[in-house]
């Protein structure tokens, strides 16, 4: 984009904290830590805004605000989907980037080894035809491989399990250090912390012919005999809330990139005005409904994170059909996933057919955007959501 038009803005869900009480003393060190993310917001996403396309800086800004991101379910969720939120509408590829990272800090939390999130991370539980990857026991000590070789964190025993197969979609793999990966165990499925550095790990890289997230090449990864630590049991990984609070804060990151959108159409009608070319009504219709639409849809996400942080968090049970969640808690991240990916449907159809066929050849940041905005949203799965949706509904998961 030429100018920038608000493009740096943070996205808000409610109105952002009173300064008073932003910099008052607050009691408790995870408060500090939010404090100092929602005072430095805008420095944050000028770092990111002059990242664009560099994966290295934007993984080295990811940890960084790791540091500081609030945990889902801890009190401040809203302010977490916020930034999220935020650095999608400067560039959906860094969100991309972002999300992942702050997810394996929030896994590795709610498995009590906060202690292991250093270096950059991401999270691959995906499954595809053709791939597989198993965690077996190791029977004998593994002796030939040193720290330089991927021992295990300090305070783990290293060899006690190894992956073994691969994993499909592993976004940046290449480029982080460590990721949270599922893999099938004699007994069912379970998830795993593995050091990308080690003897064993090998990456391919794909044929990536899409012109969104071209900076984000998901290939496949190999692991042959790696040493992994077991997060949780058989199922832990499906079956707590958090699996459900992480598909909510990947559907922040898409209303971020619809909030660009928008920001982008409001600005061309703008500029058409100040060149006399005022907008008719179909593009006033237009963007009026963009407006509904983002304004009604940001509201929903803040009452969604604020159920989050108040509700108890449900009893673990079994897994349900395709990586389902925790009761309760999965059946309205179904919700939280299908309405934002409507909305942001709504708004690419709206602006793509106001602004026409010139931004997209001309403009790279907006071509940029809907691009990689219309890869990112199908990791929503439609229709076969709206099923399994049902089917929750069908158990009187459901308020109405």
């Amino acid at each position: 984009m030429n100018t920038p038009h608000r493009q740096w803005q943070p996205v808000r869900f409610s109105p952002p904290p009173a300064r008073k009480a932003a910099i008052e003393p607050v009691p408790d060190a995870e408060s500090v830590l939010d404090a100092e993310s929602v005072l430095n917001i805008e420095q944050l996403l000028d770092r990111v805004a002059s990242a664009v396309g560099d994966v290295p800086a934007l993984l080295a800004i990811a940890q960084q605000a790791g540091r500081s991101a609030p945990m889902p379910g801890g009190g401040r969720t809203a302010r977490l989907w916020e930034l999220l939120a935020s650095v999608a509408a400067v560039d959906v590829a860094a969100a991309r980037v972002l999300e992942p990272h702050l997810d394996a800090g929030a896994i590795l939390s709610q498995a009590g080894t906060s202690e292991t999130f250093k270096g950059s991370w991401g999270v691959y539980a995906a499954e595809a035809p053709g791939t597989r990857l198993t965690a077996e026991p190791v029977t004998e000590p593994a002796t030939e491989q040193g720290p330089e070789q991927g021992e295990a964190e300090p305070g783990k025993t290293p060899g006690d399990v190894q992956l073994s197969g691969s994993k499909p979609w592993c976004s940046l793999a290449q480029f982080v250090d460590h990721a949270v990966v599922t893999a099938h165990t004699g007994t069912g499925r379970a998830a795993f912390t593995v050091d990308l550095r080690a003897a064993g790990v090998t990456c391919d890289v794909p044929e990536w012919t899409s012109r969104g997230l071209r900076e984000i090449p998901s290939g496949t990864v190999h692991f042959d005999r790696v040493p992994a630590v077991p997060l949780g049991g058989d199922g832990w990984y499906f079956q707590r809330p958090g699996f459900a609070w992480g598909g909510m804060g990947v559907a922040a990151c898409w209303l971020g990139g619809a909030v660009a959108l928008g920001r982008h159409f409001e600005a061309a009608l703008l500029r058409g005005a100040r060149s006399q070319r005022e907008p008719d009504q179909v593009a006033l219709a237009a963007l009026g409904e963009v407006d509904r639409i983002l304004a009604s849809t940001l509201q929903y996400l803040a009452r969604a994170a604020d159920a989050v942080d108040a509700a108890p968090q449900p009893a673990s049970g079994g897994a349900e059909p395709n990586g389902g969640g925790a009761v309760g808690a999965w059946s309205e991240a179904l919700r939280v996933r299908g309405t934002v990916a409507a909305a942001v449907e709504r708004v690419q159809l709206l602006v793509s057919q106001n602004l026409g066929p010139g931004p997209l050849a001309f403009d790279e940041r907006y071509g940029k955007c809907m691009a990689d905005l219309s890869l990112y949203v199908r990791q929503h799965h439609a229709t076969r959501d709206d099923a399994q949706l049902g089917a929750l509904t069908l158990t009187g998961e459901h308020a109405w």
